[in-house]
């Protein structure tokens, strides 16, 4: 029992030994992490200590860089904003006064927003507080500072102004309190029609007249084609409307019908260019309407309500009555052209008409901005053009032509222009040397030929001949009209020919024979012409007392399309006086023979300075086919030469060593060599032709005083027939016998080289001599022979010395009669008609031997039947650098041509 207790003592102790040391450890272990924690609580205590400091430090520098950042972007937004508003008011539209000066819009360039003052912006540099106004809206201004909505008024009207084109913004105000004083600076505009004051109990009239001018706008001008007259512009480059602002400045109460009228301007007129700035009247509410509440401390916008604009202040009195005065004076000068431009296609739709019915082109804007459109076909198939020097007819016939080139190709369309008038404004038209361009259209420009009517009648003739050509070809075909004509013959070259003479009374001045042809060809050309597609266009200053003309009335009557410049006479009918109150740069178009109801005021472009054409023909110049040749250019002041004449070109001496060229065929021709005298006054450029074979009276006369002219003609035919001849085939035998024209005879010498030989007074009559003495029956003929004897008639008292039992006159008149037949030719110069009767035998010789001659400074009725086929000479009026050719064997009547000029 005892030994029970004693284990079970021992055992409990053990027990409680092994529990209380497994306490101790695991106070240990609690002791130990409770120191732990202690330290982790100070550690922390102590970082906590410093948190608050960190914190502010992360705090400050976050909100540092927010104010940085947001600085930043507030002075980047505030610069895209004025850059902006720079771009949405232009020039006049946003400029400082400082630097202020009017800058249209050009073409469809917008008008743009209108500056008023700046945005106060705090920290950076303010943009400016722009209103829309022109094609964009109404103004309603509104506050208590009267002074500074004065000012706001002003600056709006004063940069509209510098923002339109002159004339094109009209004012009209109303102003009852201070009866118009409130715009009392832009008064000057009064005198140009810009500016009307509607005095106290107008404003339902004014009301009235813009609601009238809204719905004509939108019935003529817009047509249900555009929305608006800013649309219309952007898509035309034209505004045919100006702008119109009404400026009401307080007033009565409103009537039902004014109150009514008002609200039907606002919500209408910004569309088609009606606009209102209102202070003192109330508007509605409309999208239309901006709103500007001006207050000393703070001024609002209703566009940007939550910002303050600091306005700026009045433009200056000065600066805003000189530019009116500058607009007035602009505006009182009279309208600009329109631009050319206006009258060409888009460069894709060039060339692209078609001419088989007719010819049709817009010559300019109508007053509702739509094109006026001429038409050449078979009505009206001509035109008549009038109007007195500088009211800008060159310019029109510009325009014209190019409007129509720019759409007809050269295969639709062919131009002939002859100007009469002294000038070179259409020499740009041909080939130049400074500008190797030319209109592919081209044919012939006559320019300087107020002296040469026979180039107009050359080219009346041309054009018979062309109409001959064309209706026979219709006749052949079983077809009467050139549309017909095409249709049956595609591969037929048969382009619609506009014909067009200025000043065309010089044509047919005087009562000769010239005039009379002229008229006559004329007068068949307009009456047939229209169904062969050749159309006559008649320009002049002033047509009255051409009784060539309006002695013709089914002449005239032809010419139903008339187009009249400021101030013209007779043009249009006898009671239609349209034209006497046309503005510059205006025509009247009337394709009705000239009566009232046919007229439409047309505003012609500016066409005829070169910067505005080159453009244009240098475009269709490089258009221009492959095989086109330039047109033929006649300068009535210019002196031709021998060198570029294309018929001197193409002589060429015989081929073979006998004379002749294959085939056997003497000269290449069997007609004998020939002598160019000079150009002859004709469409294509041609010379004037002498033939030399051996047949009686081949010799050449030269008649006149004018040494030289003579001298160029001998020279030309000297040269010519040099160039037909191998050397030393051929002789010349120069005799000259007049000081003055010594020196030019030399020159021709030593160009003709070895086979020249020198005469002079004193040989003279030998040269004769020796030559009869070849001359004899049965002789054979020599070598071509050619004496060119200058002056020959002051040789006289020489001549009259016998050599070989003949006196010089006697071998002379032998060799004028015998000597051809032998190759022997005489070109001779006399200075009179009666110097060389007197060589010839006395005043009764006849004059056979002289088949040819040329006059120069010879009055027709002194060369006489004897000379010249009928009785009292030809119609030949002497004129500087021109000489009437007649050769007995070729003509009926004389050619008037003129001598090349000496070589250069």
């Amino acid at each position: 029992m005892a030994d029970v207790r004693t284990q079970l003592v021992t055992r409990v102790r053990g027990m409680l030994s092994h529990a209380l040391g497994a306490a101790r450890q695991r106070q240990a272990v609690a002791r130990s992490e409770l120191d732990a924690a202690r330290e982790r609580l100070a550690r922390t205590s102590r970082l906590a200590a410093r948190v608050p400091d960190r914190v502010d430090a992360e705090r400050r520098k976050r909100i540092d860089e927010i104010n940085s950042r947001s600085a930043a972007q507030l002075t980047e937004l505030a610069a895209r904003a004025a850059e902006a508003a720079r771009r949405q008011a232009p020039g006049a539209a946003g400029t400082t006064w400082d630097s202020w000066r009017p800058t249209p819009a050009v073409r469809a360039e917008p008008p743009g927003e209108l500056r008023i003052g700046m945005v106060e912006l705090s920290g950076a540099e303010p943009p400016p507080a722009l209103v829309p106004l022109l094609d964009l809206g109404h103004v309603h201004v509104s506050g208590a500072d009267r002074a500074g909505c004065d000012a706001v008024v002003s600056t709006l009207l004063l940069r509209a102004l510098g923002r339109a084109a002159p004339g094109a913004l009209r004012l009209t105000g109303y102003d009852p309190e201070h009866l118009g004083g409130g715009l009392a600076g832009f008064a000057p505009l009064a005198t140009a029609g810009l500016l009307t004051f509607v005095g106290p109990g107008g404003l339902g009239r004014l009301l009235d007249d813009l609601v009238d001018q809204i719905r004509r706008i939108n019935e003529t001008v817009l047509a249900g084609e555009y929305g608006s007259l800013r649309e219309l512009a952007a898509a035309t480059g034209r505004r045919p409307e100006p702008w119109r602002v009404a400026v009401l400045l307080g007033g009565d109460e409103l009537s039902r019908h004014e109150r009514g009228q008002l609200d039907r301007v606002v919500r209408t007129g910004a569309a088609c260019g009606v606009h209102l700035v209102v202070r003192g009247i109330a508007l509605p509410d409309e999208p239309a309407v901006h709103r500007i509440v001006v207050d000393p401390r703070l001024t609002r916008l209703s566009g940007c309500p939550g910002l303050a604009v600091r306005p700026d202040p009045a433009p200056p009195a000065a600066l805003v009555t000189e530019t009116c005065r500058e607009v007035a004076a602009h505006v009182n000068a009279g309208p600009a052209p329109a631009p050319f431009t206006d009258l060409l296609p888009p460069p894709d739709r060039m060339w692209q008409d078609d001419s088989a019915t007719g010819l049709t082109a817009p010559i300019g804007d109508g007053p509702q901005g739509r094109p006026v459109l001429l038409t050449l076909g078979d009505y009206p198939p001509h035109a008549l053009i009038g109007g007195p020097s500088g009211t800008g007819k060159t310019n029109l016939i510009f325009a014209w032509i190019g409007s129509l080139a720019a759409r007809y190709s050269p295969a639709e369309l062919e131009f002939y222009l002859l100007d009469f008038k002294e000038g070179v404004s259409f020499a740009r038209l041909a080939q130049g040397r400074r500008d190797p361009s030319w209109l592919p259209h081209m044919r012939l420009v006559g320019i300087n030929v107020n002296t040469d009517r026979e180039f107009g009648l050359a080219l009346l003739r041309f054009l018979a001949e062309e109409l001959r050509r064309r209706a026979d070809a219709a006749k052949r075909h079983e077809v009467t009209k050139l549309a017909e004509l095409r249709a049956v013959d595609p591969t037929g070259r048969w382009p619609r020919i506009v014909a067009v003479v200025d000043e065309f009374q010089m044509l047919l001045a005087g009562r000769d024979a010239v005039a009379r042809e002229a008229a006559e060809l004329l007068e068949d050309l307009a009456r047939r012409g229209r169904s062969q597609g050749i159309h006559l266009v008649l320009a002049s200053q002033d047509v009255r007392g051409i009784e060539a003309l309006w002695g013709r009335p089914a002449l005239v009557a032809q010419f139903t399309l008339r187009i009249a410049l400021p101030k013209a006479l007779r043009i249009l009918a006898e009671r239609n006086d349209a034209a006497q109150v046309l503005p510059r740069h205006h025509a009247v178009v009337n394709a009705e023979s000239g009566l009232a109801e046919g007229n439409q005021v047309a505003r012609i472009p500016s066409a005829s300075d070169w910067e505005t054409w080159s453009e244009l023909q240098h475009r269709l110049w490089r258009m221009r086919p492959s095989d086109a040749a330039p047109a033929r250019l006649f300068d009535g002041d210019a002196v031709p030469r021998l060198d570029d004449a294309p018929d001197f070109a193409a002589l060429r001496p015989p081929a073979a060593a006998d004379g002749t060229r294959p085939g056997g065929r003497p000269d290449g021709t069997g007609r004998g060599p020939v002598a160019l005298l000079g150009e002859i006054i004709d469409v294509q450029a041609r010379s004037a032709v002498l033939r030399l074979p051996r047949a009686p009276g081949r010799n050449l006369a030269v008649l006149g005083t004018r040494v030289e002219e003579a001298c160029a003609v001998l020279d030309a035919a000297a040269r010519s027939l040099a160039r037909q001849h191998r050397p030393g085939t051929a002789r010349f035998s120069i005799a000259c016998l007049d000081p003055d024209a010594d020196p030019a005879a030399r020159a021709l010498y030593d160009r003709l080289g070895p086979d020249a030989a020198w005469y002079d007074e004193e040989t003279m009559p030998e040269l004769m001599a020796e030559t009869a003495a070849g001359l004899g029956y049965g002789a054979t003929p020599g070598e071509p022979h050619y004496l060119l004897l200058y002056a020959v008639d002051a040789a006289a008292g020489r001549l009259a010395s016998r050599v070989g039992g003949r006196t010089g006159l006697e071998h002379l008149r032998r060799i004028l009669h015998d000597g051809p037949e032998r190759r022997s030719h005489v070109l001779a110069w006399w200075r009179g008609v009666a110097r060389m009767r007197a060589d010839l035998g006395g005043p009764a010789s006849r004059t056979d031997q002289i088949g040819a001659w040329v006059a120069l400074d010879v009055q027709g009725g002194e060369l006489g039947s004897n000379l010249y086929p009928g009785s009292g000479g030809p119609d030949w009026y002497p004129r500087p650098w021109r000489g009437l050719f007649f050769d007995r064997a070729v003509h009926r009547t004389g050619q008037v041509i003129i001598p090349y000029g000496p070589p250069r």
